[in-house]
């Protein structure tokens, strides 16, 4: 794709990723992605904004073939999907100044070998003229490394957010078009990426209030021309409560703990209780994550695997470890056989969660009638303390 105009002088560059399906050997990627760069110029100096993948570097190299001159390539994020071609621009343009944060030098000198004298640091708030283009750089650590930043340009309202307020979405659409399928994409992408970092995400959202945003231009999805859509799903995601929703992942190997899974689901809803379930043999991880987002209550479901909780189930709490959702209960039911060690290993990987644990439970083989009463009494305690909290 070629690159395409913005505003005068301000051209989207870089690839649209139609084909990857994951992200990080980890992240599921439904929809695609975008790795977006963006090029300034100024009547004096030429900027580009951070740059592709190494897998589309070439795209990207094309859509620079009538570049003559590049002053500046600003790396907001060190990350190679952002960073891992300033290599090939360097060859290109040998003249060319890295600008980034202090830590930013650092890791990228350590992740890709770019010599020091190719960079310049710059501090909170600086300013680089480029000539009737004024690039504003703003730290903004920890959205989603410690290292990020964020570039306003001052003359076309432009925020430069990097991969802060991004989505994972293929589209030849150069703005939002269809809300409804980004606040989906983003919302994967906030629960997969951004999660952990809630309360440096407030910080940052207060940091840039002071900044007449027009358009928000991501390193990954579309633009916005609506900046308050992004910026209120954040909000909303970052400090609103809990909802009135349990989320159960679960896996089964012989029916007894769906059996308990479908028992504690259905008392739930009869109590006016949200549930959504996630059989871990085959769900979406991603699609858990954005469920995580709005859990009050977890209960995970498993079976007992060599006297401990099944790998999967293992692999889920290990999950909601480290995305560190709003959630307030925690809980445990399943099978055993013959005993084991379920509890204390699933409660042991979840140092990050400040949660209340209510009564596990699990029983021996199928589920008898007093192990069904335990579950209503679970379900119960469920209702109850949700409309302690006030969870909606």
């Amino acid at each position: 794709m070629n690159r395409r105009t913005i505003q005068d002088g301000v051209y989207w560059m870089g690839a649209v990723d139609w084909d990857r399906r994951l992200f990080d050997s980890l992240i599921p990627l439904p929809d695609g992605t975008s790795y977006n760069a963006y090029l300034v110029q100024g009547k004096e100096k030429v900027a580009l904004l951070d740059t592709v993948d190494p897998a589309m570097a070439e795209t990207l190299m094309e859509q620079l073939a009538d570049v003559p001159k590049l002053d500046y390539i600003v790396s907001h994020h060190a990350e190679q999907d952002h960073s891992g071609s300033i290599g090939l621009v360097l060859e290109k343009y040998p003249d060319a100044k890295v600008m980034c944060t202090p830590k930013a030098k650092d890791i990228l000198i350590d992740l890709l070998a770019i010599p020091e004298e190719a960079f310049v640091t710059v501090s909170d708030g600086e300013q680089l003229a480029l000539g009737g283009k004024t690039l504003t750089f703003v730290h903004t650590p920890w959205v989603h490394w410690p290292e990020t930043m964020v570039t306003y340009l001052e003359e076309d309202r432009i925020l430069f957010s990097c991969d802060f307020l991004g989505s994972h979405i293929a589209t030849s659409d150069l703005y939002v078009t269809d809300e409804g399928r980004t606040k989906e994409a983003a919302k994967r992408y906030f629960a997969e990426i951004m999660a952990p970092f809630r309360n440096q995400i407030e910080k940052n959202l207060e940091k840039l209030k002071s900044y007449d945003m027009q358009i928000i231009a991501p390193s990954h999805g579309q633009l916005y021309d609506r900046p308050a859509f992004i910026i209120d799903l954040y909000k909303e995601w970052a400090s609103g409560p809990p909802q009135n929703l349990v989320v159960i992942p679960h896996v089964s190997m012989h029916g007894s703990t769906k059996k308990m899974v479908d028992h504690l689901a259905s008392t739930l809803v009869d109590k006016g209780v949200r549930v959504e379930l996630f059989d871990l043999a085959v769900t979406d991880i991603g699609k858990l994550a954005m469920t995580l987002l709005d859990a009050g209550t977890v209960v995970v479901g498993t079976p007992t695997v060599l006297a401990g909780p099944h790998p999967m189930a293992a692999y889920a709490t290990l999950l909601a470890n480290a995305l560190r959702p709003k959630v307030r209960f925690l809980s445990i039911i399943g099978s055993y056989s013959w005993g084991g060690k379920t509890v204390d290993t699933l409660a042991g990987m979840i140092p990050n969660l400040k949660v209340e644990v209510l009564e596990p439970v699990l029983c021996k083989g199928l589920p008898k009638e007093e192990d069904l009463k335990a579950l209503d009494q679970l379900a119960a305690t469920i209702a109850q303390k949700h409309a302690e909290h006030h969870l909606s």
